[in-house]
């Protein structure tokens, strides 16, 4: 009984935290103090849940009061100082003054805080004063009592600020002479006097001196001196003042390195900022040694005297070459952070000028000004150009270098990057006349096509010959070979690719269109009207032949405009075609930088038109000189297209091109093809109780075209085909293994012949990754190989009982699977499973994705039979039902904290019986009341994991729910989702039902994905607000960018012969209701087989709208989208009609 006690409490000891009855907010606002900012959430989301039970912020304030809340304020002084993005959005509910300041800041957009700072300081004099010091940043809850009485001047600060930040240093200099003439009490006031000095060292105004800082210097001790004391160090390095800059770099570095071992490890953002101060500090030093290289000789007495060295020195370009390394290493780890890394571009800008480096400073605005833009600090980007053209007007000679006209070029990317778009292509063009280019000339061009293109600014002709097949013509003629010459020349051949393409589809759409069938019916109606006409002039009396005779020549001008404008454009789409298979070819050969877009598109053109013996001659010519590794990701689709006999069509057919592209493959990269050809060479494999059933399409000719081409590559990898063979007989087996109804999760011996098995050295663990390697050296020890099994495997809970075995792997680990075996086609899963690794893909190359790290977590799937393969297991999940349930479904998470709640079994049982569903549901939401958030305060006793974790599974359900809806994924019961236990991750399993065959369930599934109440629940306070919603908008905005590689493999699945995606009537039926054999084989129909893919155009077209942005028939932008497809998800009208076993209520 006592330990069973000891169990309980062990379970909960986060509630340890809450046995006082305090006030959670003066606990919170402690902890900010302390600068303990995750624990200041964790305690104001605790004081949110008792006053208003339940996991909300309460009702938003659109009172005439700008003051805010103490709890909203309390949770804005946190979340800005935690590097979080997202959470900010979620916090803030109306539009005073106090959350647009905040929402500026955070969001970097200084003009729009400086009118707001400005309109505040405007009416301080008008309102409630008290209600002006909360304003802003939320600074004040540092403060003490004796320095709150200076919080009244926070919008004077937060004004001061935001001209700081977009570069008005003259506006600022004038502004603080002005408030110190008037208010005597910012003399003495710390935080002005650091933005005084700051607003000094970045303009380099070193005259600049304020004597009551001095006083004020010892009253702190967390560093809030930095920027005086930089800016000393910097006028001394200038003057060469040792001992002024060496004690104040000294004590500088000694309050920072007391202020980071003295913080809290949940100030992050301080953390940051103080680690780049150090590097500033750390930059200082090394300048000053190379100004300063000599000492001063034995005459110059009175220069030793004053610490003062006679002259400085010019420090070389090789010289600063430490430097520039340390600063390239120190842009790529801030690249994602512009509050970090602008203040080290405005530092670098004011040394470059105290070091005299002319040939530097231009190099660094230059630098800076593209940093600056990419970071969407327009107006910053702007000033720091304007300055190069200074600089560079000084001397004729400087205007003819090409850093001045790569400045011009980067003025163009900023006036096009603020939407001036016909500037910046008016300046293009000055650059292209007015300037010798010899390097930049493709470049310009190409830019300029671009963004012609882009904005439909003129007529292809013009795009196409004078700016990117001329931007190809000039890369060409480069003599030049390094890496940036070979990856700006595979550039220009994309966007040549990407644009003739356009055109293609374009016209081809055109040729399909409905006025295009349309013209085609009217020319056949004339032309059988002029055949009509011409056997009447042949019967026609004399006087009457003239008039047939003028209706003719009439008819046949017009017949003849037709065939005209026909061969126009048919001719006009080849030429384009041809183009674009051309250069997208080059593209691939060239460089590697949009591998993935261009082999998803070529692959998709080469099926769309196999038929045409331009597109096989071009395939064959890409098979040839295109490295096969490229191909891989496409490996499935390719090699499922294979059929027998090859040569029907002679040399030049499609199934020759497909068929050497996947044997190139083979031979280059066993390890990645040949499980591919052994599932289709097995694709007659199916168990005797699912042959009555056509889930499954056998086709012959596939299974015939694997095993000769398995054959040919015997002389190449014959041992590696023979024991992957071996293996995958042995995981075949295992998957279809009878066991009885007893075994089910318990232990069962390997066969023994099963057990028996060597090691296979040549064989990789067939869960493990294995590294493409382009240099198609595969040697020992570069991937893990297969060892053995262990003795006995579990045998799972499931309809086909799946099987757990444990794999040895070379590296001595032990990769868990799962064998299985069924009327699912695992293909389904192992290409959805590729989907969501292609979409991880484009989010890890998008600036904004990649920083939230957003992504679909992955497992993989390797099917060997049409009903046989092997999955990964996903170590450490466990499914969201069986932790909010129990295993029994009664137990749980709602057993524990749902004190009183209902049963999830009375809650089924009750929707079930009621008639009236909408009430129903509201009655069992009611008595079951959400409890996920619980898990996290379980497993992650920090207040910093805690935080962490629930972000990271915030953001994986955001992520996960819109690739989800894309694709049309449904049957997302609470066992088909699981959760990561260490990183609090989902993982979705079970992916049999997609492109919306949901709908064709029993009880049709009208939610886009599960967003229920528990679901919501473990995103804490801010519930689908801010991180969940501008995680969907992340996502689904990079999706919509990249529609076209996505929609490319969703149609070369759909399409793909072998499997029939669409749900049969058995199957969902199987997917709400439990059948057995006989019922199963008595209601498949025996014709379903025949209909194949014919949804697939549908399928794709519904994938399409979604990713044009059209729900309901209307177009949405990204945010619109969003917006209604979480309204669709928690939509109590939809969410009451759904099955009852799905749990909508959980």
């Amino acid at each position: 009984m006592e330990h069973s006690s000891n169990m309980l409490l062990s379970t909960k000891l986060w509630e340890k935290v809450y046995w006082l009855s305090i006030d959670y907010l003066a606990v919170a606002r402690a902890a900010i103090r302390t600068g303990s900012y995750f624990t200041a959430v964790m305690y104001v989301e605790h004081w949110c849940e008792e006053n208003f039970n339940g996991l909300t912020l309460g009702c938003p304030d659109f009172s005439h009061f700008e003051t805010l809340p103490p709890h909203i304020e309390l949770m804005i002084a946190a979340i800005s100082h935690i590097n979080e993005p997202d959470s900010i959005y979620g916090i803030i509910q109306s539009q005073k003054l106090a959350s647009q300041t905040v929402t500026y800041e955070h969001e970097g957009n200084w003009s729009k805080a400086l009118e707001c700072y400005d309109l505040l300081v405007r009416t301080a004099g008008l309102g409630d004063t008290d209600s002006i010091s909360s304003e802003g940043t939320s600074d004040a809850y540092h403060m003490s009592s004796g320095d709150r009485k200076m919080g009244h001047w926070k919008p004077y600060k937060g004004l001061m600020r935001s001209l700081n930040k977009i570069g008005c240093s003259h506006v600022l200099d004038f502004y603080c002479q002005g408030l110190l003439s008037q208010k005597v009490q910012f003399q003495h006031d710390l935080e002005f006097t650091e933005l005084q000095y700051e607003a000094a060292w970045r303009a380099g105004n070193w005259d600049f001196s304020l004597l009551s800082a001095e006083e004020n210097s010892r009253k702190h001790l967390r560093g809030e001196h930095f920027n005086e004391n930089l800016f000393s160090c910097l006028r001394a390095l200038k003057e060469g003042d040792s001992s002024e800059f060496h004690t104040n770099l000294m004590k500088t570095k000694k309050e920072l390195v007391l202020s980071i071992s003295n913080t809290s490890q949940e100030s992050t953002e301080y953390i940051f900022s103080s680690v780049v101060k150090l590097q500033i500090l750390y930059h200082l030093g090394i300048a000053w040694d190379l100004r300063w290289t000599h000492e001063p000789s034995g005459e110059n007495t009175c220069f030793k005297l004053n610490n003062i060295l006679p002259e400085p020195v010019v420090p070389t370009k090789v010289q600063l070459e430490p430097l520039n390394k340390e600063w390239s290493f120190i842009r790529m780890q801030a690249q994602q952070n512009m509050n970090l890394l602008e203040p080290f571009v405005a530092f670098r800008r004011s040394l470059f000028r105290v070091l005299d480096c002319k040939e530097s400073i231009l190099e660094h605005l230059l630098e800076s000004a593209c940093i600056l833009r990419k970071g969407s600090q327009f107006s910053l980007a702007a000033a720091a150009l304007h300055e190069l053209k200074l600089l560079f007007g000084q001397s004729e000679k400087l205007t003819t270098s090409h850093t001045y006209l790569l400045g011009r070029l980067e003025e163009a990317k900023v006036l096009r990057a603020q939407g001036q778009n016909e500037m910046a292509i008016s300046l293009g063009r000055y650059i292209i006349q007015d300037y010798k280019m010899d390097e930049e000339a493709s470049n310009v061009h190409r830019l300029i096509g671009k963004w012609l293109s882009e904005t439909r600014s003129s007529n292809s002709r013009t795009i196409l010959d004078q700016y990117l097949k001329h931007a190809v013509e000039l890369t060409e003629q480069s003599n030049s070979r390094d890496q940036k010459s070979l990856s700006r020349q595979c550039q220009t051949y994309f966007h040549l690719a990407h644009y003739t393409d356009g055109l293609f589809k374009s016209y081809e759409e055109r040729l399909a269109s409905s006025e295009w069938q349309a013209t085609l019916r009217l020319r056949k109606h004339k032309t059988r009207e002029m055949e009509a006409l011409i056997r009447g002039l042949r019967s026609s009396r004399k006087g009457e032949k003239v008039d047939y005779s003028i209706k003719i020549q009439e008819l046949q001008k017009q017949l003849t405009m037709f065939r005209e404008e026909a061969e126009k454009l048919q001719d006009d789409r080849d030429k384009f075609l041809s183009l674009a298979l051309e250069a997208y070819q080059q593209c691939l050969v060239i460089g590697g930088k949009y591998d993935l877009r261009v082999v998803f598109r070529l692959v998709s053109l080469w099926f769309s038109l196999s038929s045409r013996q331009s597109v096989v001659k071009a395939m064959l010519s890409t098979v040839k000189e295109v490295q096969s590794f490229k191909f891989i990701p496409l490996v499935y689709q390719i090699a499922s297209r294979l059929s027998s006999p090859r040569n029907s069509q002679g040399s030049n057919s499609f199934q020759v091109a497909l068929a050497s592209l996947v044997k190139k493959m083979s031979i280059d990269h066993p390890y990645h093809t040949i499980f591919q050809l052994l599932a289709l060479a097995n694709g007659d494999r199916i168990k005797d109780k699912q042959r009555s059933r056509n889930s499954f399409v056998v086709d012959m000719d596939k299974k015939q075209a694997a095993e000769d081409l398995l054959h040919e590559l015997y002389s190449h990898h014959g041992r590696v085909i023979q024991q992957m063979r071996q293996m995958v007989e042995i995981y075949i087996r295992l998957a279809e293994l009878e066991t009885k109804k007893e075994d089910t999760n318990k232990k069962v011996a390997l066969p023994r012949d099963v057990r028996s098995i060597r090691q296979l050295e040549l064989v990789p663990v067939v869960t493990a990754s294995v590294p493409i390697d382009p240099s198609c050296n595969y040697v020992e020890g570069s991937f893990t190989y297969f060892k053995g099994l262990t003795e006995s495997i579990i045998v799972m809970n499931g309809i086909n009982a799946p099987k757990l075995v444990e794999c040895f792997g070379s590296d001595g680990h032990r990769y868990r699977q799962l064998a299985k075996s069924g009327n699912d086609d695992l293909r389904q899963d192992a290409v959805m499973e590729q989907f969501f690794g292609l979409v991880n893909t484009f989010l890890e190359n998008h600036r904004d994705t990649r920083k939230r790290k957003l992504r679909i977590h992955t497992y993989k799937v390797v099917p060997f039979t049409p009903s046989a393969g092997v999955l990964e297991w996903v170590n450490g999940t466990i499914p969201l039902g069986e932790y909010l349930l129990g295993s029994n479904r009664n137990g749980g998470a709602h057993l524990r904290y749902g004190a009183g709640d209902w049963r999830f079994s009375q809650c089924r049982e009750y929707m079930a019986n009621e008639k009236d569903k909408r009430n129903a549901f509201i009655k069992v939401c009611d008595n079951f009341r959400p409890v996920m958030h619980y898990f996290f305060l379980e497993k992650f006793l920090q207040p910093a994991d805690w935080f962490e974790r629930r972000l990271a599974y915030t953001r994986s359900v955001a992520a996960s729910s819109m690739v989800g809806y894309i694709v049309g994924l449904g049957d997302r019961h609470s066992m088909n989702i699981l959760i990561d236990q260490a990183t609090a991750e989902v993982v979705h399993i079970d992916l049999g039902v997609a492109f919306e065959q949901g709908l064709m369930l029993k009880t049709p599934e009208r939610v886009p994905f599960r967003l229920t109440r528990d679901v919501i629940d473990g995103m804490g306070i801010t519930g689908v607000e801010g991180v969940f919603r501008r995680c969907c908008e992340e996502t689904l905005s990079v999706m919509r960018t990249n529609k076209e590689a996505l929609l490319t493999i969703i149609e070369v699945f759909i399409h793909d012969p072998l499997y029939k995606w669409a749900l049969s009537p058995l199957k969902a039926l199987q997917r709400q209701e439990e059948t057995d054999d006989d019922l199963s084989s008595s209601l498949e129909s025996p014709n379903y087989a025949d209909e194949g893919n014919k949804d697939a155009a549908r399928a794709k077209l519904r994938v399409k709208q979604k990713l044009d942005g059209y729900e309901e028939g209307e177009l949405r932008s990204v945010q619109g989208q969003v917006q209604q497809l979480i309204q669709d998800a928690i939509d109590i009208d939809r969410l009451c009609q759904m099955f009852p076993g799905w749990g909508a209520w959980l």
